[in-house]
């Protein structure tokens, strides 16, 4: 037992050191949450309801309970880079020590190692608990929920079912829509395999499908009550329940979301392929074949909670993985992050017990046939960054396959070594250099779609944000006014605002095409004294639908106001 500690303790640790290595490095990272946690820092109003700046003028598009967190941090610690990514960091670890005590209440600790280990070494968990987008919080609530759901299906009690519909709950305040993927894994596991009976199978999920809607929508009840409050990002009509269902929730399925910038740009066309191509496979797919060897062999080979617990993971895999496939919205590769606990726990659990069953020549050929796979996965995809390692992984893997078939013990750490090796790699190279902008992807230095920061003035556009010269800095830190500037899109408006220390108004929200303010609303603005410059060209970001007021604002300044340049950037005085 003393021993088992001690190994846990060292995976936490190196988890630890790989999370918070040069962390502050990435700088603001995702400078549109880090401009939100600075106004949360200043403002408790803008801290509840998510606000983009202090002065409460949009919120971000997504629910706020990440920004919650990052913005108490940065209340306590100060706004900068450590305060708002160090509590990403711990969130990966807190998920490492989760996964694996949830796979330990049925299974053996080099199950549940086994299960921490992947989930640690997965280059896109690396990627997002090193950054602060939301998805860190999302997926240790997700875990938390398999927890509780994992006891309550041993004990039939209804109140750990209803802990994991809480926990489900506060995922939607974080990510919306994208924390239920897990539910029809929890429901029918628990429906299935929970050691009660039918009737109170059935009272349990509804009171736990009660839990979860209490957890997720007093937030939005309180918003919706709520008159003097900032306008719901990523909303045509200022609703919560518009944002839920439409941009972030059925949108991103079918494609059709209001002022979105489209889907599919660059993220592989909807299919099975999707999860295995030049994007999404460096993030996720390492080890993904192989899950899905162990689960199916795990579910036709094995009986009891073996079965209950692949069926849960498994389910949890099938389903997220399904809708990221085929989803006609728009899709980023960190989204893949959601698969990573089900992923390592499939494999943990299936490892293992194919192992303890190898006298069963099924079971066996089963786990040999998931070791040659992995090791030709972890070959493909480390081909073009570190060809000499992938060879070494592709050896290994098939010498192993080969002992594994024969049940020989000492083909169990070269396996695994196999597994690891490339992923581990391939994570180290994540963690070594800095990751920015709004659509981040686990790798080295030279990986396709890496956005460097701009820090040579200049807007920053959609989706990255830009480091105003020092004229234009104070000038921002100089302003008196409610919001020091305006301009369109999120992303400028968090840049400006990050490094002058001033609310900054997102004209249009994040894409720009929000409808807040309206013209008449800002003109009114302007007239009262409340808004300084307005800066940049103010062009509309690229949609294919949503509201022109940003447009309309930016030609009236333009028509209006005399505009000047300053550290290459336009800007226009509008309180002269």
């Amino acid at each position: 037992m003393k021993r088992d500690r001690a190994v846990l303790s060292l995976l936490l640790g190196a988890t630890a050191v790989l999370y918070l290595w040069r962390l502050g490095d990435s700088g603001w990272a995702n400078a549109y949450y880090s401009a939100a946690a600075q106004a949360g820092a200043n403002s408790w109003k803008a801290w509840f309801f998510g606000s983009s700046d202090a002065a409460n003028s949009i919120t971000v598009d997504k629910t706020p309970a990440s920004l919650w967190v990052m913005g108490l941090s940065a209340r306590i610690f100060g706004v900068n880079a450590w305060s708002i990514l160090v509590p990403q960091a711990l969130m990966g670890v807190g998920s490492v020590w989760l996964l694996y005590a949830t796979v330990r209440r049925w299974f053996s600790h080099s199950a549940a190692l086994i299960a921490g280990a992947v989930l640690a070494l997965t280059p896109v968990a690396v990627l997002m608990f090193r950054f602060n987008n939301p998805d860190a919080l999302l997926v240790m609530l997700l875990i938390t929920a398999a927890y509780c759901a994992t006891r309550a299906i041993e004990s039939g009690n209804g109140w750990w079912l209803a802990l994991a519909g809480v926990a489900v709950g506060f995922g939607f305040l974080t990510k919306m829509l994208q924390a239920f993927l897990v539910l029809p894994a929890i429901a029918l596991s628990y429906l299935i395999w929970a050691r009660t009976t039918i009737p109170k199978r059935l009272l349990h999920l509804g009171g736990s499908a009660l839990a979860m809607v209490v957890a997720g929508a007093w937030w939005i009840v309180a918003v919706e009550l709520t008159s003097d409050r900032p306008f719901i990002g990523g909303s045509q009509t200022n609703s919560v329940l518009e944002l839920a269902l439409g941009y972030n929730g059925l949108g991103r399925l079918t494609g059709d979301e209001v002022g979105s910038v489209g889907g599919g740009r660059g993220w592989g066309s909807p299919g099975w392929s999707r999860l295995l191509g030049a994007e999404m496979g460096s993030q996720i797919a390492w080890l993904l074949p192989t899950a899905v060897v162990l689960l199916v062999a795990g579910m036709f080979l094995t009986r009891g909670r073996a079965r209950a617990a692949l069926g849960l993971w498994g389910g949890w895999l099938v389903v997220t993985g399904g809708v990221f496939s085929f989803m006609n919205g728009i899709i980023h590769s960190y989204y893949t992050v959601a698969m990573a606990p089900a992923i390592a726990a499939i494999i943990g659990i299936g490892a293992t017990e194919l192992w303890a069953r190898r006298a069963d020549p099924m079971c066996a050929a089963a786990l040999s046939g998931a070791t040659a796979l992995s090791a030709v996965q972890c070959y493909l995809l480390l081909a073009n960054f570190a060809r000499s390692l992938a060879i070494a992984v592709l050896v290994l893997g098939l010498v192993a396959a080969i002992g594994l078939v024969l049940s020989l013990r000492v083909a169990v750490p070269v396996a695994l070594v196999a597994a690891l090796l490339g992923p581990a790699t391939y994570s180290v190279a994540t963690a070594s250099v800095a990751h920015t902008g709004a659509i981040p992807v686990a790798g080295p230095q030279n990986t396709p779609g890496m956005r460097a920061p701009n820090k040579n003035g200049g807007m920053g556009g959609l989706l990255g944000a830009t480091t105003p010269g020092a004229n234009l800095t104070e000038l921002l830190r100089e302003s008196k006014t409610k919001w020091a500037a305006a301009t369109v899109g999120s992303n400028n408006a968090a840049g400006l605002q990050l490094a002058g220390d001033r609310p900054v108004m997102a004209v249009g929200g994040f894409n720009g095409t929000d409808p807040s303010p309206t013209l008449e609303q800002f003109q009114e603005l302007v007239r009262s004294g409340q808004i300084k410059y307005f800066v940049g060209d103010g062009m509309r970001m690229p949609s294919d639908s949503g509201s022109d007021a940003a447009e309309r604002i930016a030609q009236w300044v333009a028509d209006t106001f005399t505009a000047t340049t300053v550290d290459g950037v336009t800007i226009y005085e509008m309180s002269a």
